[in-house]
């Protein structure tokens, strides 16, 4: 493989067909998403909301209408789609080191990168595919980072008491 080759060229063209994949990825994603909310919500003691496909759309869209975003999203996402490693245990580093970061991206900034990070592994836990070992981090990926986006949480509906306020 060249280092130019074509199942890892970035065009802006690529970028939108990776946004397109993620968001018909909403029948397997959203679920999981739910699932994440309802397990975490019960470990915390919290009342989560659901999300619907429509939730997950819009979360996608935010994430790829920043192009930089948007780039190194549809690259996590291609790499994730296409890393498969016999037996997969040598190659469980890389494809959760990549879910791992694509979850963050997704999320947005800290705190919420971080907490998609951490939520990631829990996701991944709960999901599995009989695709190549990247899809089922893929999924736990954006999963994560979908449902850390988007709001539910009750710490996250008011303002923080932490801001200062400079004078």
């Amino acid at each position: 493989m060249t280092p130019s080759s074509p199942d890892l060229l970035l065009t802006p063209e690529r970028v939108v067909a990776e946004c397109e994949w993620i968001r018909d990825r909403a029948d397997v994603v959203v679920p999981l998403v739910n699932d994440v909310r309802a397990d975490l919500g019960e470990a915390f003691d919290q009342t989560v909301a659901p999300i619907t496909g429509s939730d997950y759309r819009s979360a996608i869209d935010e994430t790829f209408a920043d192009g930089d975003r948007a780039l190194n999203a549809a690259a996590l996402v291609a790499l994730l789609r296409g890393v498969d490693v016999p037996g997969d245990y040598p190659g469980f580093v890389v494809d959760e080191l990549l879910g791992r970061e694509l979850a963050a991206i997704v999320a947005g900034e800290q705190p919420l990168r971080l907490l998609a990070e951490a939520t990631f592994h829990y996701a991944d836990v709960l999901h599995h595919t009989d695709e190549v070992a990247g899809m089922d981090d893929l999924d736990a990926a954006l999963a994560a980072g979908v449902q850390t986006r988007l709001p539910g949480w009750a710490w996250t509906e008011s303002e923080s008491p932490y801001g200062v306020d400079p004078e």
